[in-house]
């Protein structure tokens, strides 16, 4: 296999018996999340310090990935597991990968913009990501005391439009808001038949006490005009006796009239009956009332607690919907959490940020020699081949064609043997005969 043509200086420590080992150190390790390669990189040795630096800074963006991702994973599991180091190992080994490949060097690499900024829209995707988490959790304390208000100004409005939605049935003043169909409660106890009819023989009883007092103020004042009336009395021009005067019998036949007519008796007797009906519904409405308040109660309270218990942990998006509440309104603190959120996303982009705008340094140019010289040597290399493999085929058909040309004239020869010696034998048999018959004439 031939070499490189550009000679390399191992920078491995050479050993007492010629042997070189490796020494691993910190900055070796580091120098290796850049992806140099440290026998080319040992001819510039004075960029050395800047790979070391540049590995450091991709460590530490990846250490950063890795406590937003052990944030995110406890606060998603809603406790501090040890089954939040799994996902934390996962991505912290992804975005050192990730990061190593965004910042190793790669040859030519000023012809091509397109990379550049793939890798840097990449990094700032990352950055984004990896930040939020960390945001989050810088603004803990404000998140959870905000949503704490808003778990308890919800559980309250839930509490209140329950017992809107199911007032008391006796309570004439407490009539059910629209839109209740979700916050209707069912339970055993509800006095509202006895409330109903309750309320029904109270009207009819007051309407019947009405009229019952109307009619006896009448019948009162017409008791008062006949004594009135009655107490004169007239002598008889005929008879020369005293009699009632003919207004006194009117008034008398007018009272008769009127208690025929409003059957006062049957009225009171039905309106004592009425407010009897009525003190039994009372008292039947006043317990029915206190176990529909005892059944609401214990509902409502199910209810609640069904309502708590959904609201036992907070999510990651729970925690950003609050988190842009808070800073809804608020000048101060938006800009504050937008700069964190920057200072977070400038970190997980300063490896790439640092690579692509320091420039192309040495080991770079080193590289892209070497990439080009490797690519021109290769290409000579295939060349050679295949003119090596022309040059065998084509002795490989000389030598075919040489064969079937050998091949044709031993064929040719074989065959000219074969007819000479048919010939031969044909005329040796010719011969025979002729003198076979030479010597049957002579006899």
């Amino acid at each position: 296999m031939p070499q490189n043509p550009i000679a390399r200086t191992s920078s491995r420590p050479v050993g007492a018996d010629g042997s070189s080992h490796a020494v691993p150190d910190l900055g070796r390790f580091l120098r290796s999340l850049t992806g140099v390669d440290e026998e080319l990189l040992a001819e510039v040795r004075h960029e050395r310090s800047k790979y070391t630096a540049l590995g450091g800074v991709v460590l530490g963006t990846a250490v950063i990935a890795a406590f937003s991702m052990w944030n995110f994973a406890t606060e998603a599991l809603g406790r501090v597991s040890i089954v939040a180091l799994l996902p934390t190992v996962i991505w912290l080994l992804l975005i050192l990968n990730l990061d190593r490949w965004l910042v190793t060097p790669v040859p030519n690499a000023r012809r091509r913009f397109g990379p550049v900024v793939l890798r840097l829209v990449m990094a700032l995707l990352l950055g984004v990501v990896i930040a939020e988490p960390l945001v989050l959790r810088i603004f803990s304390t404000a998140i959870e005391e905000h949503i704490a208000d808003g778990r308890t100004t919800a559980l309250d409005d839930l509490r209140g439009k329950l017992l809107a939605c199911n007032p008391v049935p006796s309570d004439t003043a407490a009539a059910p808001p629209a839109n209740c169909g979700h916050y209707t409660l069912v339970f055993g106890a509800n006095p509202g038949n006895q409330a109903d009819e309750l309320a029904t023989l109270r009207e009819d009883a007051t309407a019947l006490q009405k009229r019952v007092d109307q009619d006896n103020t009448e019948l009162t004042a017409l008791d008062t005009q006949v004594r009135d009336e009655c107490r004169q009395l007239i002598r008889d021009a005929a008879s020369g006796l005293l009699e009632r005067t003919s207004e006194c019998q009117r008034l008398r036949a007018k009272a008769r009239d009127f208690r025929a007519t409003h059957a006062l008796d049957t009225e009171q007797r039905q309106l004592s009956g009425m407010n009897v009906r009525i003190a039994t519904l009372e008292r039947g409405v006043a317990s029915s009332r206190g176990d529909f308040v005892k059944a609401r109660a214990a509902a409502v309270d199910k209810r609640m607690a069904e309502e708590q218990a959904k609201q036992r942990e907070i999510g990651v998006l729970e925690r950003m919907q609050a988190l842009d509440e808070l800073a809804a309104g608020k000048p101060v603190l938006f800009v504050g959490i937008w700069l964190v959120r920057a200072l977070f996303v400038f970190l997980d982009v300063l490896p790439v940020m640092a690579k692509s705008l320091g420039g192309e340094s040495t080991y770079e140019r080193m590289l892209s020699y070497e990439s080009t010289s490797a690519v021109k040597v290769h290409s000579s290399r295939v060349r050679l081949a295949e003119l090596r493999a022309l040059a065998d085929t084509e002795i490989a058909q000389h030598a075919i064609e040489q064969d079937v040309r050998r091949s044709r004239a031993e064929s040719e020869a074989a065959h000219r043997e074969v007819v000479a010696t048919t010939n031969i034998r044909t005329r040796q048999a010719i011969s025979a005969l002729e003198e076979e018959l030479r010597r049957t004439s002579a006899h």
